[in-house]
């Protein structure tokens, strides 16, 4: 096995506490060739897609990335601006907003950063980063509310396998989940009744979750229920009746089944039903990006105005803003419990011992001859 290099380590470094906080990844670039690279990294991820790795390599490098690359970036460039990917400056800012924060509470030996899942900044280049700066203790939180293996667990696999390549390890904490944390439910709420308040409300509030396939499910992955969950006590606290409000998925690719039922089919059938106003939040999204902006608040929209809708409106997901700031921040220190900024001796400790080793006599050697 490897290790990392670290040829500018220094035992005389002092000890940090550090939060890294990740999210899915967006291409550099909305372009076909960013696009291939990106979809190349992240499609081949086995908890991805779950198909036998030799028929799949065959698959993503003989057709899909042959092909799906140039309507991928076609969609980026609707979404694109000065500042790049949604994703990527509104990840940047929730980092931003969390060192402000994090630093007031625990001062300069809190290190604060964010890392992608696929692509820059990658999760390897942030660990060593942390590292470098003396992060001896590591708190990790995916910005996913529901767990699903696809997302957090691939999240955690990444950092196991930087691990396995490390020489020193952190102490070290991951947060798998916070889909029904009383905090993340108010922000999502306040954001809801904010939006009422200057719209009004619609005849069906639509909770849009990203979508797996339905044998993740059959096969013990818990991500359905946490979104159900979510979808639960976020209508409770708003006071919703059953008939108010309703769960779907949305993003599925390929032939079989998945979650159901389907964001899009969903908004083709509301009209008929006599549902012609609609208001769409997608909980599952920490931060706005293509499948909320692009997906939802520009495809599904024309699904459900061409069939007939009239009135249809995206509540953007929580963002940057302060209610989120303030749940993210309460569920890192209660996860920071018991973690006392680090103090430790252990550098002046193995600096003496080098000077104690150096100082000791060395006996002559026998000549050979």
């Amino acid at each position: 096995m490897k290790y990392n290099g670290q040829s500018n380590f220094s035992h005389q470094q002092q000890p940090k506490l550090g939060v890294l906080i990740t999210n899915l990844g967006t291409p550099e670039a909305p372009t076909t060739k960013a696009l291939r690279k990106y979809l190349a990294q992240f499609l081949a991820d086995p908890r991805v897609v779950e198909v036998p790795r030799l028929l799949w390599r065959c698959i993503l490098h003989g057709v899909i990335l042959r092909i799906r690359p140039r309507r991928s970036a076609a969609a980026y460039k609707t979404v694109w601006t000065d500042q790049g990917s949604p994703l990527m400056f509104h990840t940047q800012a929730q980092c931003d907003a969390l060192t402000r924060a994090l630093k007031k509470e625990y001062g300069d030996d809190m290190v604060v950063a964010f890392a992608m899942r696929y692509g820059e900044p990658s999760v390897t280049g942030e660990l060593e980063a942390m590292q470098q700066q003396g992060v001896r203790r590591l708190l990790v939180l995916p910005l996913y509310p529901q767990y699903s293996g696809a997302t957090t667990g691939s999240t955690f696999d990444a950092i196991a396998e930087d691990f396995m390549r490390r020489r020193w390890l952190p102490d070290f904490r991951f947060i798998s989940h916070y889909h029904d944390y009383p905090p993340y439910i108010e922000a999502l709420a306040a954001s809801i009744e904010k939006h009422w308040e200057v719209h009004g409300r619609a005849d069906k509030l639509l909770m849009s979750y990203h979508g797996v396939p339905f044998r993740y499910l059959k096969n013990g992955d818990p991500y359905h229920c946490e979104c159900h969950k979510t979808s639960r006590v976020l209508a409770e606290r708003l006071g919703l009746p059953k008939q108010a409000y309703m769960t779907t998925f949305q993003s599925r690719f390929g032939r079989e089944e998945w979650l159901k039922p389907y964001t899009d089919q969903t908004l083709k059938a509301f009209p008929q039903q006599g549902i012609k106003s609609v208001q769409v939040i997608c909980p599952g999204f920490s931060s706005d990006c293509l499948e909320t902006i692009e997906e939802i608040g520009e495809e599904n929209r024309d699904y459900f105005i061409d069939a007939g809708g009239e009135r249809f409106e995206y509540i953007p997901a929580l963002n940057a803003t302060a209610p989120h700031i303030a749940a993210l921040m309460r569920l890192i220190k209660t996860q920071l419990q018991g973690w006392d900024m680090p103090e430790s001796n252990a550098g002046s400790i193995i600096q003496q011992h080098y000077k104690n080793a150096q100082a000791i006599p060395v006996a002559p050697q026998p000549n050979a001859d």
